[in-house]
């Protein structure tokens, strides 16, 4: 199996991996096109510059006669696996790799498929709503998706709960978190002194960084907490970052969760983030579980983070059930079982 050519938070590795412990059959290849400096160096099978593959003919047919011999190829976010295309082109790519006998599905992440109009509307602090540029980019991005879609027919996966709302009849395909790689035997909260909290965005504007580091900054200046904000280190350093904190910031903005929810849970840590009630029911009707994510939103930040270290011994037993919904939901096993009963009805 492929899947490619995206590789968002370096899932697509995950996802192949996990594939391959629950279908040990199977060989499965992760690949993703790259752009300048690869600041967070997630793993990956394959990655080849951009760049590089819109101007070779050589490698695009290359590409194509490896895909040929694929049984299986999963397109993150509708994007060409052979570096260019429009829709309609990467529609008949898509067609043509099902035509050699393969069998192919569409996955997306977030932003490559969410309607920032239907964003806004369900989220007043969307980050849809800062940037008109960003929203009329990401709106003509979803809409090349969405015509992808609709002219492949093709099985869709999408990688968080919230996005089950964005195409119909999609399948949840769980994030991938390595939890042995991000546990730390020592809990959190466990020693005297404020609370170390920790914010690593990705993208600032898109996790809220600036609705919340005020008052973080003015809790940390009044001994309450102890404010880390950590950005631009590559994500292989990332676990003993989060090791080292007892509490973790994640959205703001979004009323979502993913990746970097799972491994603040996957170490042990108190997440605490704005996910929405309608997630949180999705995500029970999927799981059967509540989600364990600390609920806050920047209006009442400050009030859940002092209720945290006032009450350590209930914020260690939030910490332990988010390793235990991270080890049931996100450890790879579902995700591999998703794609293996997907490759079992070809």
């Amino acid at each position: 199996m492929y899947i490619g050519p995206v590789g968002s938070a370096g899932q697509n590795y995950q996802w192949a991996r996990a594939l391959e412990r629950v279908r040990p059959n199977t060989a499965a290849t992760s690949m993703r096109f790259y752009a300048g400096d690869d600041t967070f160096g997630y793993p990956v099978d394959q990655a080849v510059s951009r760049d590089y593959a819109s101007r070779s003919h050589k490698w695009r047919r290359q590409q194509r006669e490896a895909l040929n011999t694929y049984r299986a190829v999963v397109v993150e976010s509708a994007m060409s696996p052979f570096g260019q295309g429009d829709a309609n082109g990467i529609a008949e790519q898509i067609r043509q790799l099902c035509a050699a006998g393969a069998s192919c599905a569409l996955l997306f992440h977030g932003s490559d498929i969410r309607d920032p109009e239907t964003h806004m509307k369900a989220e007043p602090r969307s980050h849809f709503a800062v940037d008109p540029e960003f929203r009329a980019k990401m709106a003509t991005r979803t809409a090349f998706s969405r015509e992808v879609i609709a002219r492949t027919g093709i099985p869709v996966f999408v990688s968080t709960p919230a996005l089950l709302s964005e195409v119909e009849e999609a399948t949840w395909l769980p994030v991938v978190v390595d939890v042995d790689a991000w546990r730390t035997n020592e809990p959190p909260l466990a020693h005297e002194g404020p609370p170390r909290v920790v914010h690593a965005p990705s993208r600032s504007f898109i996790k809220g960084t600036e609705l919340i580091e005020h008052q973080l900054r003015a809790m940390h200046e009044a001994g309450e907490i102890e404010y880390v904000q950590v950005s631009g280190i590559p994500h292989a350093e990332m676990p003993e970052v989060y090791r080292s904190a007892d509490i973790v910031l994640d959205h703001f903005r979004t009323g979502n969760y993913g990746v970097a929810a799972g491994e603040a849970m996957a170490a042990g840590r108190v997440c605490v983030s704005h996910v929405s009630d309608i997630v949180r029911t999705r995500t029970r009707e999927l799981t059967g579980e509540e989600l364990p994510i600390v609920q806050a939103t920047p209006d009442d930040l400050r009030d859940v983070l002092l209720g945290l270290a006032n009450d350590r011994p209930a914020a260690r037993n939030i910490a332990e059930k988010g390793l235990r919904f991270v080890r049931a939901w996100h450890d790879g096993t579902q995700s591999g079982r998703v794609l293996a009963d997907w490759l079992e009805q070809r």
